[in-house]
């Protein structure tokens, strides 16, 4: 059975104000662990992880820079600092401009998860709504996966996918049992609308996806930003997700 998460950059705002408490109330919501987004405000990364253990909380995840070059070292010490396995990291929309562009990214992530695999950590691609447009008529994930390693894992964000124009569940299928992770947002479904909704009030159709979601490791919830109360948003986001999953 699948364990939920959420991504703490959702929160990012509470939480530059009120790490312990912010970290509390999403235990108290029933949260199973948190996913980091980069380094914590004022805290180092030990600090952090008493924090999330003493509220009962494992961390899922965390969103890192490719462990490579002179920090790759550095990276890895952190993500083990924290108690997880997974560094998850990505490229941006500009990226992914050629082919030529895209297989390069790819070495990259193949060296990335090589060097994660030598220290007993696992790297995920998080993806965004780009690597589902076309790239000289073939839509870029299709290009990632003829040149990735199988080491290489993702962590699908099935929004984005639909946002991408794609359909989660057949992209889903594609992956296979290469992705160990799930991002649940929902939302308008318009691309450059970062403005999320709690799971189960945007455009998102879960049935399917969690129906695919059953040997995954953690369905982690995010949003970006949020029209309502963030807080309130994410324990909606929990319930639901923890009523259908």
């Amino acid at each position: 059975m699948s364990r939920i998460s959420v991504q703490l950059y959702s929160v990012r705002a509470e939480l530059a104000k009120d790490f312990k408490g912010v970290i509390e109330k999403i235990a108290s919501f029933g949260y199973d662990g948190v996913e980091f987004a980069g380094g914590p405000p004022g805290l180092s990364f030990n600090q952090c992880a008493e924090i999330v253990r003493k509220a009962g909380l494992k961390v899922s995840s965390a969103h890192m820079p490719l462990p490579l070059g002179p920090n790759k070292n550095l990276i890895m010490d952190n993500i083990k600092l924290l108690g997880c396995e997974y560094i998850v990291s990505g490229k941006g929309q500009a990226d992914y401009k050629t082919a030529d562009m895209i297989k390069k990214n790819c070495d990259e992530f193949n060296a990335a998860a090589a060097e994660a695999k030598k220290s007993g950590l696992k790297l995920a691609l998080h993806n965004h709504w780009w690597e589902f447009e076309d790239i000289d008529g073939v839509p870029v994930y299709k290009t990632m996966l003829k040149h990735l390693s199988s080491d290489v894992l993702f962590e699908v964000d099935t929004y984005w996918v639909k946002v991408g124009g794609k359909d989660p569940v057949s992209v889903l299928k594609e992956i296979g049992n290469r992705a160990p992770l799930f991002h649940i947002k929902d939302g308008s479904g318009v691309k450059g609308d970062f403005n999320m909704k709690a799971a189960g009030k945007g455009v998102m159709d879960f049935k399917p996806i969690f129906n695919e979601a059953k040997n995954v490791e953690w369905l982690i919830c995010e949003l970006d930003a949020c029209a309502t109360d963030m807080l309130e948003a994410v324990k909606e986001s929990f319930d639901y997700i923890s009523r259908n999953k």
